[in-house]
């Protein structure tokens, strides 16, 4: 099927924070970017929907396909929508949260993702986009849901 609108239309892309609890320590996942834009700089995973899949759907595989993770229950809990968020191209985001309560989860990078690693949320690096506000978001967000 063809769609074709006179009108311009954004993307939509669904991001992923994963917290985890190591020790006394919450961190969360990063990847490294293997491609522009940000190429080299940490970000959530995540990426673009497809046209066939669910939010939710698109969340889970671009998690997996980043970092081999899976399982995980997602909560999606807010939209980001500003207008230069991505130099590429107007691009809409659902962001999604969840706890790996899994001490056995091996992290895999691939896909666009060059590597993936877990952070101090008290000692993250710079990200790319507008993922800083992403993560502060979703650290009320981890609060608010009792994970620590």
């Amino acid at each position: 099927m063809s769609f074709i609108y006179e009108y311009p239309r954004p993307s939509v892309s669904a991001d992923a924070v994963i917290f985890r609890k190591k020790n006394d320590n919450i961190e969360i996942l990063l990847i490294r970017r293997s491609n522009p834009p940000f190429k080299d700089m940490w970000a959530l995973p995540g990426g673009f929907v497809d046209m066939d899949e669910s939010l939710d759907t698109a969340a889970a595989r671009e998690l997996k396909e980043e970092t081999g993770l899976d399982g995980i229950d997602l909560h999606q809990f807010h939209a980001y929508g500003a207008v230069d968020r991505d130099p590429r191209h107007r691009t809409i985001s659902i962001a999604y949260a969840g706890l790996l309560t899994r001490s056995d989860a091996r992290l895999m990078a691939a896909d666009d993702a060059a590597e993936a690693a877990w952070f101090d949320v008290n000692d993250l690096p710079e990200t790319g986009f507008d993922h800083a506000s992403i993560i502060q978001d979703a650290r009320t967000f981890a609060h608010r849901m009792n994970w620590f």
